[in-house]
């Protein structure tokens, strides 16, 4: 997955793409790879593709996830650099009355997201999106 800008990739400006991996690529190689590519626009604020559904599913869609992946270009744990194999975390458990909605989730490495789930931390959620956990006593 590459995420570039509409004016980048058609040659308005000239601004890196960032692969889902973190690495920054040219315009030029972003444009290369369009050419093969099979393109999904992404249109942040838009009413395209359902984000918010509420209680009436457990698991984040395709499209919540890659959403998720667009806002949060990584896992949001403080200090972690992972942007490949996230998932898709509820902030509050579904089974506790959490919506599957994508402010209500965050974007965590599998090894995140299993300590988001470990009751010997606490999970908290900062204002910046950023997740921290710290060992309960």
């Amino acid at each position: 997955m590459v995420l570039i800008d509409l004016d980048v990739l058609l040659g308005r400006l000239e601004k890196a793409g960032v692969l889902d991996t973190g690495e920054k690529i040219s315009p030029a190689l972003a444009r290369r790879l369009a050419c093969e590519a099979g393109i999904i626009p992404v249109v942040l604020g838009g009413d395209s593709q359902p984000l918010d559904v509420g209680r009436r599913r457990r698991l984040y869609s395709e499209a919540q996830r890659v959403a998720m992946f667009v806002r949060d270009r990584g896992c949001r744990a403080e200090g972690c650099d992972r942007t490949t194999g996230l998932h898709a975390h509820h902030k509050k458990r579904w089974a506790d009355g959490g919506n599957t909605d994508l402010a209500a989730g965050v974007s965590l490495c599998p090894w995140h997201h299993a300590r988001a789930h470990d009751t010997h931390y606490q999970t908290t959620y900062q204002p910046n999106g950023d997740v921290t956990f710290h060992r309960r006593t």
